[in-house]
């Protein structure tokens, strides 16, 4: 029995109860109707597109950009613990893996593992197995823990492009059973892409175990100045656009 995902299931048992015993609100505007309410989904729901190549990344596809409306509510899905943005945003997610093309039931989606903890933990695992489901289940792939960390390392905030590179080189080590993914292709799983160094370095390790990644898929994509490697089909550039409260 594998007692990570029995806690796992126990503990969104628990929380859908306190969701129905209390108040939740919006993530997104602070309105009454939470956790996301339709205005802010509407808001978030537009179509999945190609990120800016970076050096080293396969090809990522994201939901939205890292700023604005779609930061405020990503966050308060991985920074303040809101576990009930889990299932919209999977189903945001699920709408990316869709787009790319790759969905399929031999494909095997790799989340990004987090620091301290065992892989198959954490918030982007839960987000891989909600995109999935939303997904269709069993027809659109699976999910695996493939990566773990082999050493500690420094919080990727705050730093620059080549020193997330360095921050990130041989962070990254393949479990043992990522050999039975040898044939299958392999998305490797975020829920932000910035300079590109973490999703770089997962994919150099997992190929290096004989695995085919075809590409990543992320919530969101942030546009820094440094990583703006060349014009895109994606998001339109120009100046951020006023947040409008809920009506």
């Amino acid at each position: 029995m594998d007692l990570r995902r029995v806690f796992r299931v126990l503990s969104g048992s628990a929380a859908a109860l306190f969701e129905l015993l209390l108040p939740h609100r919006c993530a997104g505007c602070s309105g009454p109707e939470g956790p996301l309410c339709t205005w802010c989904r509407d808001r978030l729901d537009r179509r999945p597109r190609r990120c800016v190549p970076r050096p080293r990344c396969p090809q990522v596809w994201a939901a939205g950009p890292h700023d604005g409306h779609d930061r405020r509510v990503l966050l308060a899905h991985k920074e303040d613990g809101d576990d009930a943005l889990r299932a919209p945003l999977g189903q945001r997610l699920a709408r990316v893996y869709t787009a790319t093309g790759w969905s399929g039931p031999h494909t095997v989606l790799v989340p990004v593992p987090p620091r301290g903890r065992l892989p198959g933990e954490g918030r982007v695992a839960a987000l891989a197995e909600a995109a999935l489901a939303a997904a269709g289940g069993p027809r659109a792939g699976r999910t695996a823990p493939l990566l773990r960390y082999r050493r500690a390392a420094q919080g990727q905030v705050g730093l620059g492009r080549s020193e997330r590179l360095r921050n990130r080189v041989g962070v990254f080590d393949a479990v043992p059973s990522a050999v039975r993914a040898r044939g299958s292709p392999v998305v490797v799983v975020d829920d932000v892409v910035t300079t590109g160094a973490t999703l770089a370095e997962a994919t150099r390790v997992l190929r290096g175990a004989g695995l085919r990644v075809v590409g990543a898929i992320v919530l969101n994509e942030s546009r820094r100045r440094e990583i703006r490697t060349a014009p895109h089909e994606g998001f339109t550039r120009g100046p951020p656009r006023a947040e409008s409260p809920c009506p």
